[in-house]
C-alpha cells in the first residue's frame, strides 16, 4: 500500500441517543435541537446535554449527537470510564450487545437507567466507498496510521468503516489525542495495514 495522508478527528465524551430514551429525558415527542455540523454527513451536535452517573462518579454536560438512534450509545474515553467506576469494552459503533451500563440524567432532573450501551470507541477512519476504492480499501480492514510530531507514534488496529455518507476522517479518542500530542484537523500517515 502506497502511504497517505488521513486527517484526524478528535472525538470527545457523547452520546447517541434513541427516541425511546430522548423521551423520557426530555418529554414526549422531543426534538433535538442542531449546534453544529459534524465531520460526517448528516450528524450533529445538539444544544442537548445530559449528565452520566456511575457507581463511583459523574461526569455533566456530556452532549447529545443527532440525529435519533434506534439505540442509546454513550462513548466515553478510558479515563472518563475511570472516574464514572464503570468498565466499558472497546467496540465499533452499533455493537453494543454485553456493554456496560449507566444512568442518564437531564438538566430537569429526569433518569433513564440503561442497561448496556457504554462503549470505548474503537479508533477508525470514515471513507466514502469511492475513497476506500482509491486505496483499494474495503470495510472491515484495519490500519496502521503514523503520527508525527514530539509526542508521536504508531496507532494499530485502526478499522475502516465504508458507507455512502462517510468522508476520509481519522476518529480517535481524547485519551489518544493527549497521549500523541495531537489536536482537531492535525494529520496522520497511512502506512500499511495492521500485521500485529
Amino acid at each position: 500500500m502506497k502511504p497517505f495522508l488521513v486527517k484526524l478527528s478528535i472525538s470527545g465524551r457523547h452520546l447517541h441517543i434513541s427516541r425511546e430514551d430522548l423521551d423520557a429525558l426530555f418529554g414526549p415527542n422531543y426534538q433535538l435541537t442542531k449546534f453544529q455540523d459534524i465531520s460526517q454527513h448528516g450528524q450533529w451536535t445538539a444544544h442537548e446535554k445530559v449528565t452520566l452517573l456511575g457507581p463511583k462518579g459523574q461526569l455533566d454536560n456530556v452532549r447529545i449527537l443527532g440525529p435519533v438512534r434506534p439505540q442509546t450509545q454513550v462513548e466515553v474515553s478510558r479515563t472518563d470510564a475511570t472516574k464514572l467506576g464503570v468498565n466499558p469494552p472497546v467496540r465499533e459503533s452499533g455493537d453494543l450487545s454485553g456493554t456496560v451500563g449507566l444512568t442518564l440524567l437531564s438538566p430537569a432532573g429526569k433518569k433513564v437507567e440503561l442497561r448496556e450501551g457504554v462503549m470505548i470507541a474503537a479508533r477508525h477512519i470514515h471513507f466514502s466507498p469511492e475513497q476506500a476504492r482509491e486505496h483499494s480499501l474495503t470495510d472491515g480492514d484495519q490500519l496502521s496510521v503514523q503520527i508525527n510530531g514530539q509526542r508521536g507514534g504508531v496507532l494499530h488496529h485502526v478499522i475502516v468503516r465504508v458507507r455512502s455518507d462517510y468522508d476520509e476522517d481519522l476518529h480517535v479518542d481524547t485519551d489518544e489525542a493527549n497521549a500523541l500530542g495531537i489536536k482537531n484537523d492535525s494529520q496522520g500517515i497511512v502506512i500499511g495495514k495492521s500485521s500485529l
